[in-house]
């Protein structure tokens, strides 16, 4: 009997405090005054650069882009159909593309070490594109997805398992549009006032997503057709943030209906390659891809249409100087494979980061973002040290600096060269005049580099 008493009276206490647990804890409304006004978790702006992956379907026929689907039946495009003719034969189907879909070089421990070299901290894969198929055993999506048809395999979830090995974030993007889902054309022809294929297929599958993989971030897109009271985004965004078993450290974008981009969701993208010239108000993120052309991998893919080194740098470091995050796309092959000079520009970024990412991980926008005078620089800040960005290197070797204003006890280095470099004074007020140290083949090769200024204004 005392044991018993004992364990009823364990039971009000941990209702109390779980009660309290929940009070403490600020509720969060299915509006957007009260979604926007959630904090954003740290991780994310602290994290700075990701690697976005474009993979599905569409990298079977890999030819013109992702939407190649919507290209050849939707919009019709003689390009696309004269492609289906010289080499399908007719009556191919894009449903008939899913079984080459196999993924049999897929191995994503493979891809975590990639990613990781190339220091990314965020890794988001898409877990479905405009076309429906799913990555994962979603059992909204009958036969189109990769554990029915294809490659037999829970693609979303082989990746994840990696990721977490690795100490890195796992994204999923999610498509809310699915181009020729019946349910979708029903509610398009409707007027978007009927929620068939939002109720039967996109929550009950969103809902799966966090629930079964728990991910840090949820990269939401095919949103521009419809309204977000359509997409009932702040009831689902409201249970993300409240009851979710993310709800603490999930990240969100801003594309949750044709009236929320550039103001609403946890930080925005605003549109693709979004690269804005002042700081926004909202923590921002500019997502841009390897390939010039396509998200997703091309068998026509020329190499002058791949970012070179020099191009990738450089807009890492204009988007983290004005307060962004560099999300930054690779496709892969039908079968899994990275393709290698997609590689190579992943893990070029990482040895940059390797010695360069002191200035970019962690850090904040500087009260000047850049300057172009003589030579472009773009500037960031990380407690009391500024650091400086630039890519030209003067042929004189002394670089002058404009904005900071040195004290009698600032000092400055060279990331990657051991010990302090000589300066003067630019002028009475404020600059800085720095002797760069002798320009060597090691120096050479980091293309962009990197001052450490300590101890100024």
């Amino acid at each position: 009997m005392a044991a018993a008493e004992r364990g009823c009276g364990r039971l009000p206490l941990a209702l109390l405090l779980l009660a309290a647990s929940a009070s403490a804890s600020p509720r969060y409304a299915p509006d957007w005054e009260s979604l926007d006004a959630r904090p954003l978790p740290s991780w994310y702006d602290e994290a700075k650069f990701g690697v976005f992956v474009h993979w599905g379907v569409y990298s079977v026929p890999a030819w013109g882009s992702e939407w190649f689907w919507w290209s050849w039946q939707g919009q019709r495009d003689s390009k696309y159909e004269e492609f289906m003719r010289q080499n399908y034969p007719p009556g191919f189907s894009y449903a008939d593309f899913a079984p080459q879909f196999r993924a049999g070089f897929y191995e994503p421990r493979k891809w975590a070490e990639l990613f990781e070299a190339a220091g990314a901290r965020y890794v988001v894969l898409t877990s479905k594109h405009h076309e429906g198929y799913t990555l994962w055993p979603s059992s909204t999506s009958w036969n189109w997805n990769s554990m029915d048809i294809g490659p037999h395999r829970d693609l979303v979830g082989e990746l994840g398992a990696f990721l977490q090995q690795k100490n890195i974030r796992y994204g999923l993007y999610h498509s809310l549009l699915e181009w020729f889902n019946p349910l979708y054309i029903l509610d398009k022809e409707n007027n978007f006032t009927t929620q068939n294929f939002v109720q039967t297929k996109i929550l009950p599958e969103m809902v799966d997503l966090v629930n079964r993989y728990k991910p840090d971030l949820i990269w939401s897109d095919g949103e521009w057709e419809a309204p977000d009271t359509y997409w009932n985004s702040t009831e689902f965004l409201a249970w993300l943030y409240n009851d979710s078993p993310v709800k603490d450290q999930i990240v969100v974008n801003d594309r949750w209906g044709i009236n929320t981009g550039c103001k609403h969701g946890g930080y925005i993208n605003c549109k693709d390659k979004y690269r804005p010239t002042t700081i926004p108000k909202r923590k921002w993120e500019m997502c841009t891809a390897l390939d010039k052309k396509s998200w997703g991998y091309r068998r026509d893919m020329d190499s002058s249409d791949v970012m070179t080194d020099l191009e990738i740098i450089q807009e890492l470091v204009f988007v983290v100087s004005f307060g962004g995050n560099y999300l930054l796309n690779v496709g892969p092959t039908k079968d899994g494979i990275i393709p290698p000079i997609f590689q190579e520009k992943l893990l070029s970024l990482g040895s940059w980061l390797s010695i360069n990412g002191e200035g970019i991980y962690a850090s904040k926008p500087w009260r000047v973002q850049m300057e172009n005078t003589t030579i472009p620089m773009w500037f960031t800040l990380k407690q009391s040290v500024v650091y400086v960005f630039y890519s030209d290197w003067p042929q004189e070797g002394m670089l002058p600096l404009t904005s900071p204003v040195p004290t009698n006890v600032t000092r400055v280095s060279m990331l990657g060269v051991p010990g302090f470099l000589k300066w003067s004074q630019a002028s009475v007020d404020q600059g800085l005049l720095v002797y760069l140290p002798q320009l060597s083949p090691d120096i050479l090769k980091m293309k962009v580099w990197t001052l450490k200024l300590e101890e100024v204004k």
